[in-house]
């Protein structure tokens, strides 16, 4: 847990700031994860109640009881506005048009097609050699597996450094040339009402090195 910093605790939950390439939850192929460190680290072990991809960095919260996991696995589920707030950081390939706006493409989730919703905000664009690349601020409506990244390659602009469903090619050169190494996408801020849970929730995490690493050299376009 050394290198996992807490950015808010209380009696009923920790907020953590999850390094990108450490997975949630252990599973087959998995070495070590988030749910095995807190094991470790805490007695009783902390408790899941939402997800985070494994190569995606940000903030995640964990409840510190079954009440509490029971209270805010029940926030997480909703999607209803004036809910949870969950909003993102990411670097795509391209620029979106319009500049802002909402995806709702369903998405198929095990079988099963779900309703999918994700509002974006392009707040810079950057020329590299031979490129254009967007800086968003995205929020999630829906928490469907990889809604942003899904979402944002289909309109034709997907994050930079996706290995699953991104641009290859420009990955591959984007390694070479810049360095690029890790998925370019961060869960910046989380927002709980304080009618959901008894108090207010507003937590902020950093923007790892590596966003900066890569956005030096860049122009503003």
């Amino acid at each position: 847990m050394k290198n996992i910093a807490v950015l808010f605790e209380n009696d009923q939950c920790m907020v953590l700031n999850k390094p990108a390439g450490l997975a949630v939850q252990g599973g087959e192929g998995v070495g070590s994860s988030l749910d095995s460190l807190l094991s470790a680290e805490y007695s009783p072990r902390p408790l899941l109640v939402h997800r985070l991809d494994k190569d995606t960095s940000g903030v995640i919260l964990v409840a510190k009881t079954k009440e509490a996991a029971a209270l805010f696995s029940g926030i997480f589920a909703r999607s209803a506005p004036g809910a949870v707030q969950k909003q993102y950081l990411a670097i795509c390939s391209g620029c979106p048009e319009p500049p802002s706006g909402t995806i709702e493409t369903d998405l198929e989730i095990r079988g099963t097609t779900r309703k999918a919703r994700t509002t974006y905000l392009s707040s810079a664009r950057h020329l590299f050699t031979g490129g254009e690349f967007s800086q968003l601020e995205l929020e999630l409506g829906t928490g469907r597996m990889h809604q942003i990244r899904r979402h944002l390659a289909s309109i034709g602009h997907p994050i930079l450094g996706d290995d699953k469903y991104g641009d290859f090619p420009l990955n591959k050169r984007l390694r070479k040339e810049r360095g690029l190494k890790r998925l370019l996408l961060h869960a910046g801020r989380l927002v709980i009402p304080e009618g959901l849970c008894g108090f207010t929730l507003d937590v902020s995490a950093p923007l790892p090195e590596y966003f900066g690493a890569f956005l030096e050299g860049s122009s503003p376009a």
